[in-house]
């Protein structure tokens, strides 16, 4: 294994339909239900928001790190992100993700776009879904391939 910066910690009983979720520091702590559109009531998260939340949160660092590398200015960055429980051919079952990345301080689209496939080769969850689920990314508006 390569150089371990940080290891988070967590313990969740009960899985998606009827569990809770507590990272060992004691920061979140969720309930864990099935969303409406699988037959729950919606009083809790599920696992699609959490990774929803944090891709996001992580494809934004990236972003910040590319950035700071090339020397450029990317303003108050949004990302809306989606999550998709997908089912396959198998009967199994898979993610898919779409990030769609406001950059306000890029006015040029090739820039944004550049900018964002770029982060997407930094971006850790990036890096462990690669090849494994479809992830769709936009800049600005603009398709990133």
């Amino acid at each position: 294994m390569a150089n371990v910066i940080y290891t988070a910690e967590a313990h969740v009983t009960g899985g998606r339909a009827e569990g809770h979720g507590r990272t060992a520091d004691g920061q979140l702590e969720v309930d864990l239900r099935l969303p409406k559109e699988m037959g729950g009531e919606d009083e809790g998260t599920n696992p699609e928001e959490l990774f929803a939340v944090g891709y996001a949160a992580c494809f934004e660092g990236a972003l910040g790190t590319v950035a700071r590398r090339a020397k450029q200015e990317t303003g108050d960055v949004g990302i809306d992100s989606k999550v998709m429980l997908v089912t396959t051919e198998d009967r199994a079952f898979t993610v898919a993700v779409e990030l769609d990345v406001s950059l306000p301080a890029i006015e040029d689209p090739a820039e944004a776009v550049a900018l964002v496939a770029a982060a997407h080769k930094v971006c850790p969850y990036s890096n462990a879904t690669r090849g494994n689920i479809d992830v769709t990314l936009t800049a600005n508006g603009q398709p990133v391939s």
